[in-house]
């Protein structure tokens, strides 16, 4: 199927997408190149993958379909062996009357299309789709084997105690050299285990795996969406064998059982590159081993997809179009600084700055920003790094964490000698960001000459849409939830964002609680954000210079129309993102 250049220009002007100076540029760098058209406009990031694949398909008169949180039936999804299926980009998801309707990238793959259509014996009805649509689908094959993963590890568990029953010969842990933990590290069973712990990990979209020694057990749990579940109980025998696995991935001594040790190796699969970090800690039963997943290369967020609206959101994209001063994100560790950060700096990265960051761990990798890594042991700090930053002519610089006098009194100077600059630091709210500068050091005169605003934000766990119920508040919920928040000014936002209609009241604005599933076991799938964002006013300038507290402080920005996180995470409970009894569990006042 030939798709027509004079059909693909018309569409890409009729979409509105692109400028005709950009598709006039574009097609005289394709007669040049001699790529296609669609292939520099997506390289250069004038159409995303997805609405070139809508434009193709419109070209073909080929529906396009976006399989991204589709349910497919495991039956229909292994009609397609999933070695074909990832090697050339096809997916199978639905079976009717007219035939297997298949999800592809290139649609001109004939070849493929005929092996298929004799291997299943019905017609075959290619639709386009793009490449995150496939990658999320092609992970319904291992979901699919999920209910296996137990009985894999079971099946494997004897040979693990076997092994180390004979690398041990009788002796204990202690007694190990580290020639035989080597042995073990190697087995295959072990390999085999440790692979599928991350595994399931990732594929569960867990952010730390826990392994837990106990008495007579090793505990294996995951952390989704904040929350630790048990994912499976192993024999104790499997602990030296898993934990030795761990440590010659990242490089830690295996030999080494008396002090905690950090190190951290990566993989790369189907959904990119994936870091992790791991921390071993001695406990009374043995070596605790903690690894935090980090996929490097997510993208795609913004600050909407984050929960940023209404006025914090226009008071960070305020803060963003200044030259110089600082941004600072806070919260607790796992409260989502970082990604925040990134995604402020996603959008300040345009051809005409030169951004810089000093990190500790690098978490995303982005094109065009030059990321540096602390290394504590050599000597390259927080503090260092920014002293070595600043020579290298930076705009913008990112600030990993500001945790010492040092690194803040040289961020409050970088963003004085005119650079912007990002960075997190750990206090419960955002106007607690200010005390705490004080406390490292900081002149308060340099404070309110620098920061210029400040994000203060938890996570709180999604409702589900297809696993939520909807109800009214009684009399004695509103009373109780009016004690702790005022609802008469939360009232207030939901009807100025228009929210709400403007004669609604509490008595007729529904809320949502979990319903659990089979989409969802607690009712919740992923999270977003509860935030409150404050700006250095004048009157709050003054009050930093008189010394005042982070609750007068407080008070202040709220008269100035900030919306606490506890407003704010009732403000989504209302639009049916969370329930109020997980903004309670995250946060309260």
């Amino acid at each position: 199927m030939h798709i027509d250049e004079e059909t693909i220009i018309d569409l890409i002007n009729k979409s509105g997408l692109v400028s005709k100076t950009d598709i006039s540029n574009t097609i005289k760098k394709s007669k040049e190149t001699h790529r296609s058209i669609g292939d520099i406009l997506v390289s250069d990031g004038k159409l995303t993958e997805k609405d070139w694949a809508n434009i193709q398909a419109l070209a073909l008169g080929i529906p396009f379909v976006d399989l991204k949180g589709e349910k497919i039936d495991p039956n229909v999804l292994s009609l397609i062996p999933e070695p074909i299926a990832r090697n050339s980009n096809i997916i199978a998801y639905k079976k009717s009357n007219q035939g297997l309707e298949v999800a592809m990238l290139d649609v001109n793959n004939l070849p493929v299309i005929d092996f298929i259509k004799k291997k299943v014996g019905l017609r075959i009805l290619p639709r386009m789709t793009n490449t995150d649509s496939i990658k999320e689908a092609l992970t319904l094959y291992k979901k699919s084997l999920q209910a296996d993963f137990e009985e894999i590890i079971k099946k494997e568990t004897g040979s693990i105690i076997k092994t180390t029953k004979d690398v041990s010969n009788d002796s204990n842990d202690e007694d190990k050299t580290e020639k035989e933990l080597k042995e073990l590290a190697e087995d295959l069973p072990i390999v085999k285990i440790v692979d599928t712990l991350i595994s399931h990990a990732i594929l569960q979209g867990s952010s730390d795996i826990h392994i837990e020694p106990g008495e007579g057990s090793l505990v294996v749990r995951y952390r989704i969406d904040g929350i630790l579940h048990d994912a499976m109980v192993l024999p104790k025998d499997t602990a030296s064998g898993i934990v030795a696995r761990i440590k010659v991935l990242s490089n830690l001594k295996l030999d080494e059982k008396r002090l905690p040790q950090d190190g951290r190796f990566k993989i790369i699969n189907e959904q990119g590159n994936v870091s992790f970090r791991v921390s071993t800690l001695p406990t009374y039963f043995g070596e605790k081993t903690v690894i935090r997943i980090l996929r490097e290369n997510a993208k795609g967020f913004s600050l909407e997809g984050l929960g940023f609206h209404g006025e914090a959101l226009e008071r960070i994209h305020s803060g963003m179009k200044k030259r110089n001063g600082m941004l600072l994100a806070t919260g607790p560790t796992g409260s989502g600084k970082t990604t925040t950060l990134y995604t402020m700096l996603d959008i300040l990265n345009t051809p005409d700055v030169n951004i810089s960051t000093i990190e500790d761990p690098i978490e995303y990798q982005m094109a065009r920003i030059n990321q540096t890594q602390t290394k504590s042991e050599i000597g390259l700090s927080f503090a260092n790094g920014l002293r070595t930053l600043l020579r290298q002519d930076p705009d913008i610089i990112m600030v990993g964490e500001i945790r010492d006098g040092e690194t803040a009194s040289l961020a409050v100077n970088a963003s004085l000698t005119g650079h912007l600059v990002l960075s997190t630091i750990h206090t419960n709210s955002a106007a607690g960001a200010v005390p705490r500068m004080i406390d490292m050091g900081v002149e308060p005169f340099l404070i309110v000459s620098t920061v210029k605003t400040v994000i203060g934000q938890r996570l709180v766990r999604r409702l589900e849409d297809k696993s939520k119920e909807k109800y009214f508040l009684s009399e004695t919920e509103k009373k109780s939830l009016d004690k702790i928040v005022d609802l008469d000014r939360i009232l207030k936002f939901l009807k100025d964002e228009k929210i709400v209609k403007d004669d609604a009241d509490w008595d007729t604005i529904p809320f949502y609680k979990p319903k659990p599933s089979e989409e969802s076991k607690d009712g919740y799938k992923g999270r977003v954000g509860i935030h409150e964002v404050f700006e250095m006013s004048t009157s709050i300038k003054e009050m930093v210079l008189k010394g005042a507290s982070a609750d007068e402080i407080e008070k202040r920005a709220k008269e100035e129309g900030m919306m606490t996180m506890l407003e704010d995470g009732i403000f989504l409970a209302v639009q049916g993102v969370t329930s109020t009894e997980e903004v309670l569990r995250v946060v309260s006042e």
